[in-house]
């Protein structure tokens, strides 16, 4: 009985952690207020240059503040899309995202994990611009 017992909990351990928050949808709106090129290859805009940022989230009525975000993104093709990871995050917990985001239209990003009451996130990110300047963004968090 003893080793059935600890045969059962050790298959237990092995499944991941499922989010509480699973079917949950968060709408944040990033101000992109510290956004950082750092100019790592050729002159310009380059394959190689790194982009950094920690930037404060906003509810969905742009109003009252979430939490913040923080990550990086290295350019690979020019003029066209980075390679991004970060994090956002919550007062519950974090949540992070890594995949390509592209100078012009929407992203769609995938959820590699969290923490907190986001533990073993899974699911996407919609990033929707909300100007031109890239000053604004929209991020829709569609956990599993």
């Amino acid at each position: 009985m003893k080793k059935l017992a600890l045969m059962t909990a050790s298959a237990i351990a092995a499944f991941p952690a499922l989010p509480t928050a699973a079917g949950e949808r968060i709408e944040v709106i990033e101000h992109a207020l510290t956004d950082a090129t750092l100019d790592l290859g050729a002159k310009g805009d380059s394959v190689g240059d790194l982009l950094t940022f920690a930037n404060p989230v906003y509810d969905a009525s742009n109003k009252t503040q979430l939490g913040t975000d923080q990550g990086y993104c290295v350019r690979v093709i020019v003029g066209k899309s980075w390679e991004c990871f970060w994090t956002l995050l919550l007062k519950g917990g974090q949540i992070t995202v890594e995949r390509p985001f592209y100078d012009s239209g929407d992203s769609l990003l995938v959820i590699t994990g969290g923490s907190g009451q986001y533990a073993g996130a899974m699911g996407d990110m919609k990033l929707l611009a909300r100007d031109a300047k890239g000053s604004s963004y929209v991020f829709v968090y569609e956990l599993l």
